[in-house]
């Protein structure tokens, strides 16, 4: 079988819910190792959340998957141990309480690295480990709203909305993922000390806020609600087309608003007046109308034969549906059908990037609470089946 990228790493996930469990499952998809330590008999907190079906959550074998599912209760002397003697054997911990949860317990970064000196650990709170927020709980919902990001999602004219899903805890996951392979790398590469990494919550999508953090400083103006981005290009926006289907085209640059006076044909008079973003962001509106009206008298594919040939990026607004059945989506391989015991069989997304010596790969759907118990405590710390016993009768495991 060929190798993948990460094998050979190993890492404790003893996180829950969303930002820092999906950090651990990017770093699974490629060959970690991933010992997902679960609450004994309740498992993650993600396990139950929505959507249900037949009361299981749809979300968990894709959240779970490539893991080994153990059961430990931290508060008992041994459970501490044990995690311990996982530390012992492990790289990285990636974990998610709240900022000194973990020293509280007694088994906090010192105490990791007097077991494991070589110990890299991953924190992903709310607010992250230091400033006077840094003990408060938090949830990805509200802290986008503290990025600043909700503020400006919506229409001028009505309340700010939040995205449909969990924006602010999966960027945040990647930069969990992002600054662990950095701590891998600089340790094992490098030969420098293990180090922590510090993610929040809204840092990962206030890092994305570049053009409003300059606008706010060098021109005090605060960017507002609007449907797409505004004042960096024009045209820009969702039109209509004749087939009443959704389009998003973007001039993000001056050579593609020429290419699409080419695929709007006889707009020479747009050059050189509107040669310039400047000049476009200047006097948006005719060309806003133009653009508008040649959408409208075309379908959409039509417009996208045409903008293609010009070189002009374009979509269809797609729903799921539509990613579903679109030939781009099957040829990436980018929804796979995993077995699962669930439900038979359940599709999630495939694997991201695609790397092309160390491809990853989906090796099972997340497991039921506690599969891995025997291997991990078994095997890989050596506790014969008495001791197991023993202490899945005293609820340790």
């Amino acid at each position: 079988m060929q190798k993948q990228a990460l094998e050979g790493v190993r890492v404790l996930d003893i996180a829950t819910v969303i930002a820092a469990p999906w950090a651990a499952g990017l770093l699974a998809d490629f060959g970690a190792e991933v010992i997902k330590v679960e609450m004994t008999g309740r498992g993650d907190a993600f396990r139950a959340m929505g959507p249900l079906k037949d009361g299981k959550s749809i979300r968990w074998p894709s959240m779970g998957r490539n893991k080994k599912s153990v059961t430990l209760d931290f508060h008992y002397e041994e459970g501490k141990q044990l995690f311990l003697d996982l530390v012992k054997k492990s790289d990285v911990v990636i974990e998610n309480f709240k900022t000194g949860t973990l020293e509280k317990w007694g088994i906090g970064v010192e105490k990791m690295r007097e077991v494991n000196p070589d110990i890299i650990v991953t924190h992903v709170t709310g607010y992250g480990q230091t400033g006077p927020y840094r003990k408060l709980a938090g949830l990805g919902t509200p802290l986008q709203a503290f990025s600043g990001y909700t503020y400006m999602q919506g229409y001028p004219d009505r309340p700010p909305v939040s995205p449909p899903f969990a924006l602010a805890d999966y960027v945040a996951g990647l930069y969990a993922a992002f600054g662990t392979m950095m701590a891998l790398y600089h340790r094992d590469a490098l030969k420098g000390k293990p180090q922590e990494i510090d993610v929040s919550l809204y840092e990962g999508i206030f890092r994305m806020e570049e053009a409003m953090v300059a606008e706010y400083d060098l021109m005090g103006k605060i960017r507002q609600r609007s449907p797409m981005p505004s004042g960096a290009s024009c045209p820009i926006g969702t039109f209509e087309t004749g087939d009443n289907k959704y389009v998003i085209i973007v001039c993000s640059t001056n050579p593609v608003f020429e290419h699409l006076c080419d695929a709007m044909e006889k707009r020479e008079e747009w050059l050189p007046k509107y040669a310039l973003a400047k000049d476009r962001l200047a006097d948006p509106k005719p060309i806003m109308d133009a653009v508008t009206a040649w959408v409208k008298d075309h379908t959409f594919d039509e417009l996208k034969e045409k903008c293609s040939k010009a070189g002009v990026p374009i979509s269809t607004i797609y729903n799921i549906k539509d990613c579903f059945e679109d030939p781009q989506y099957q040829a990436r391989h980018d929804i796979v059908d995993v077995p699962c015991e669930e439900f038979g069989h359940v599709k999630m997304p495939g694997i991201v990037p695609v790397l092309s010596e160390t491809p990853g790969s989906i090796r099972w759907p997340g497991q039921k609470l506690g599969s891995a118990n025997e291997e991990v405590y078994g095997k890989l710390l050596g506790l014969s089946e008495e001791k197991l016993q023993e202490l899945k009768d005293k609820k340790i495991i």
